[in-house]
């Protein structure tokens, strides 16, 4: 991994219903984010945020994708940011923000990679499945979309970011975490072929032995992969300022072994955290538990 990081912050919150996840990237530099890092050895940059819509003041638009030019156009300009600092060896963190800034991130890595005829990787650590598209979406909304987008499922102007599809191919992705998955994101997801370790399967075989898995699908035969963390992977207890919390989460100890397992590797193109709701938390319980856990994905050890 490059030994500088350049942070940029994504106030996104047109992707869900719940209020509050615009504020995410704030309550992750109240955290000392930058000021952490660069105590790891790393040259930090932060770039602030990317301008972001909000709900007042534009038309939600379709009820079956709601917000979607809006959400292209910001995802659009993170794809150009992730891609610039790729170009000049920064490694992309991207604040969110709701998960909908996904589809942005991964444009802007595969993006990078593309001219190389080099493939990305990708580890999805989230509670839910995010692979809904407008047909089988029960709300509407976007964040519930990226993971489909990204594997070329979906509504064009997001499947087609930066003008190619897929961003990543499905033998390359491990979505880690899953609890809640919808019917028609079922469908999807064998559809797709995507490897999915639920909960269960944790529970089963340890976090050890499913990163192992995980990490040896996101690294065969890639450039490297992208890590995105949604916060409502974890536990509601650890991480209670999410917009989607569901009961029966990563516990703290499996958290922080994922993430040293993703160092450890030293392949880590890029790192995305998302979904953290300040108006949900209690004392930013859950951006100081993301800092941890950003800290261990950058090489922070125990000892």
């Amino acid at each position: 991994m490059p030994r500088r990081i350049r942070i940029l912050g994504v106030p996104m919150d047109l992707g869900q219903d719940r209020r509050g996840v615009d504020m995410g990237p704030s309550a992750l530099r109240v955290a000392r984010l930058g000021a952490r890092i660069a105590a790891l050895g790393y040259r930090v940059e932060d770039c602030g945020n990317l301008p972001v819509r909000v709900a007042e003041e534009i038309p939600s638009g379709a009820q079956r994708i709601k917000y979607l030019r809006p959400i292209a156009e910001t995802c659009k300009a993170l794809a150009g940011q992730v891609a610039q600092a790729l170009g000049e060896r920064r490694l992309p963190l991207v604040l969110g923000g709701d998960h909908s800034i996904a589809i942005g991130t991964l444009a802007g890595v595969a993006a990078h990679f593309r001219p190389r005829r080099q493939r990305i990787g990708l580890i999805w650590m989230d509670a839910h499945g995010d692979m809904n598209t407008p047909e089988t979406s029960p709300s509407g909304n976007i964040h519930g979309m990226p993971l489909a987008c990204v594997l070329g499922m979906g509504a064009r102007p997001l499947t087609h970011l930066l003008g190619f599809a897929p961003k990543v191919a499905a033998a390359n992705c491990a979505l880690v975490g899953a609890r809640e998955l919808d019917r028609g994101e079922k469908r999807n997801l064998r559809r797709a072929g995507l490897r999915v370790f639920t909960m269960r399967e944790i529970d089963e075989h340890g976090m050890r032995t499913v990163m192992t898995k995980a990490l040896r699908l996101a690294s065969t035969g890639t450039a490297g992969f992208h890590v995105s963390l949604d916060m409502d992977a974890l536990n509601p207890d650890l991480a209670p300022g999410v917009g989607t919390p569901v009961r029966g989460g990563l516990t703290y100890r499996e958290a922080h072994l994922a993430m040293e397992m993703i160092a450890d590797t030293g392949t880590m193109l890029s790192l995305e955290v998302v979904e953290i709701n300040p108006m949900r938390d209690v004392r930013n319980q859950t951006a100081e538990l993301a800092v941890e856990l950003a800290l261990s994905a950058l090489g922070k050890k125990i000892l």
